[in-house]
This record gives C-alpha cells, structure tokens and sequence, in this order.
C-alpha cells in the first residue's frame, strides 16, 4: 500500500532570477549568451569572469554592464 504524499508546512526559498526582467544596475556574468550571475562590483565579475574561463576555456564568458547596457569582453590576459 502506498503512503501518502506529504507536502512540507513551508517551501523552501529559493533565489530565483527571473530571465523576463531587465537588469537595471550592477555586472550580470554572461555565459554563452545567457545571464547567468549579477554582481554589485565590475571587479567581482571580471574576477568570476576570468576563473571560469581559465576553468573552462570553451565557454565564452562576457561581462554585462547594466548601467551603460553594454557587454565587455574579457581581455587575454585575464
């Protein structure tokens, strides 16, 4: 015989970015064509940018400024 199914009193919370709203301020991560992460620092993002790259050199990783709504690219050598 089956036991019911029980639900839990609270669900748990969870960050959840939404892909519907636009990025008004702050450095949101680019990981092959989609936001992935956003940082309130453009050196957090640049940081996190260039260890995944050196990580995974295959994805292509861009840094999105939302101020200027423009993407930066990482240079070389980061």
């Amino acid at each position: 015989m089956k036991k019911p199914l029980t639900m839990p009193d609270e669900p748990h919370s969870r960050n959840i970015t939404r892909a519907d709203l636009v990025m008004t301020d702050g450095f949101g991560l680019e990981v092959d064509g989609r936001i992935k992460t956003v940082f309130p620092t453009l050196q957090a993002a640049q940081k996190r940018a260039s260890d995944l790259k050196a990580e995974f050199p295959m994805l292509q990783v861009k840094v999105y400024d939302a101020a200027e709504k423009k993407l930066l690219e990482l240079s070389p050598t980061e």
